[in-house]
């Protein structure tokens, strides 16, 4: 069920809605928040109900897991807790990966397994294992289980994130003032979601008819075909996600809970550092305070922190995917974040517009192993942007109905105001209200159009 379905918007949504601040309203505010554990497991459910036995397993597993670090507060049972999850995600995620290089390095027959990857396994498994950390520094409160699996399955951010940390959100649910229904946040709610749906299906949407195409066969592409390929995945991917935050975060103002911010304007960083810190930036903030901070960070010498750098990235470009192009795409972010930890040791000042010129350049390039189905494609990809081996291509892409969203998208990106930024200073005057019915309207014509819509960030 995705968040721009009709089924979604027009009766999962609403009915939710109502039962929930219904039973709050008449004091009943326990069975509220069970309606809302309900609802939540439903909507994970509802692609495959299967997929409720693993999740169900995991938030057991770690909840009894977390209450005996709590108790007896040792190590081990730390790394056995965490190692439990790591193996539940290599199962699912990376098993076929390993197997099918096992196979072609010491030409091994072995089978790959029948192995359906369960949506939003990464997100509910980093934030279980967030959890197994806070337990044993001392940071978990004394929760009940059905708080500790709404937190987990609240289904706004159980898909594809904003990653969230207990202490964000289990203390909103236990406070009772949230279950009532708060007129500010429910417009506010309101306005940042259908941003956000506009943001998927008018522009990602559009995007990704030029992108499937481009892809499809990047060895036959010119070099201006190349070129408008990765600039609309790069432009596609941004809309994608940032939308899908961006409803996840206004779904959640509904029930008056605030979802950290998780996109902002990355593709204006005016350089790699300041990139990771607007894009999915509580991956970011995962990877930093789990990965790079317990590797040692950057106390102990440049040598050390250059390889604390590498290994978050590539352990990042893994988390989004099992291949080898993730891998290469964490490596190129790594390396990019060690050259330019040494290049600001030379004070050397540049232009921001410069700054923000090489960045989306490089970001653009990397978003191409990101992409690409394989390596093959990704390198054909890119020797066409560069002019070596280009060929004449039947493939249309550039008409002016294709090009024109990518120049528009770009304009919004580099000129106006973001969602956050529109969020923070909505207030329900006049303007706001017609905007919110416009916008509302659009996005009703292109939902009655839209056809096969997916959301990128499923997959990882």
């Amino acid at each position: 069920m995705l968040f721009s379905s009709p089924e979604f918007i027009f009766a999962f949504l609403p009915v939710t809605l109502v039962v929930y601040f219904l039973l709050a309203s008449n004091r009943q505010i326990a069975n509220s928040r069970l309606w809302l554990l309900v609802a939540s497991l439903f909507f994970y459910g509802w692609w495959n109900y299967n997929n409720l036995i693993l999740i169900g397993l995991s938030m057991i597993f770690n909840f009894s897991f977390g209450n005996l670090i709590i108790k007896h507060r040792k190590k081990w049972l730390l790394t056995l807790g965490v190692s439990v999850n790591l193996v539940v995600l290599f199962y699912y995620k990376y098993a076929n990966f390993f197997l099918t290089n096992f196979n072609t390095l010491f030409e091994g027959h072995y089978s790959l397994l029948n192995v359906i990857l369960p949506l939003g396994v990464s997100f509910f498994t980093f934030t279980q294992i967030a959890y197994l950390v806070d337990s044993y520094q001392g940071k978990v409160g004394n929760y009940k289980f059905s708080n500790y699996c709404l937190f987990v399955t609240f289904f706004p951010h159980l898909i594809a994130g904003p990653i969230v940390h207990h202490t964000q959100l289990m203390p909103q649910f236990e406070d009772q003032k949230n279950a009532n229904l708060n007129s500010w946040n429910f417009a506010r709610g309101m306005f940042i979601f259908n941003l956000g749906l506009a943001k998927k299906i008018i522009i990602a949407d559009t995007l990704s008819t030029i992108v499937s195409k481009g892809y499809a066969d990047t060895a036959l592409l010119t070099t201006l075909q190349a070129w408008v390929t990765s600039l609309a995945y790069s432009v596609q991917l941004y809309f994608d996600f940032s939308g899908y935050s961006d409803m996840a975060i206004g779904l959640g103002l509904l029930f008056n809970i605030d979802f950290p911010l998780n996109f902002n304007s990355p593709y204006r960083a005016k350089n790699i550092q300041d990139f990771w810190r607007r894009w999915h930036i509580t991956l970011s903030q995962f990877l930093r305070d789990y990965i790079y901070v317990p590797l040692g960070g950057n106390r102990s010498g440049e040598w050390a922190t250059a390889r604390n750098l590498m290994i978050t990235f590539i352990l990042g470009g893994i988390w989004h995917g099992a291949g080898w192009t993730y891998i290469f795409w964490g490596f190129l972010h790594g390396a990019a974040l060690v050259i330019h930890r040494q290049f600001t040791k030379l004070k050397i000042a540049i232009p921001d517009w410069l700054g923000v010129a090489v960045t989306f350049f490089y970001v653009n390039i990397t978003w191409v192993f990101f992409r690409a189905p394989s390596w093959t494609a990704a390198t054909d990809l890119l020797r066409a942007m560069f002019g070596v081996g280009a060929k004449m291509s039947e493939v249309s892409l550039v008409s002016d109905y294709y090009s024109a969203p990518i120049w528009v998208a770009a304009a919004i990106l580099l000129f106006t105001k973001n969602t956050n930024e529109l969020g923070a200073e909505f207030k329900p005057d006049t303007r706001r209200l017609v905007t919110l019915v416009l916008v509302i309207l659009i996005n009703l014509l292109f939902l009655n159009s839209a056809t096969n819509q997916e959301f990128l960030y499923f997959d990882f």
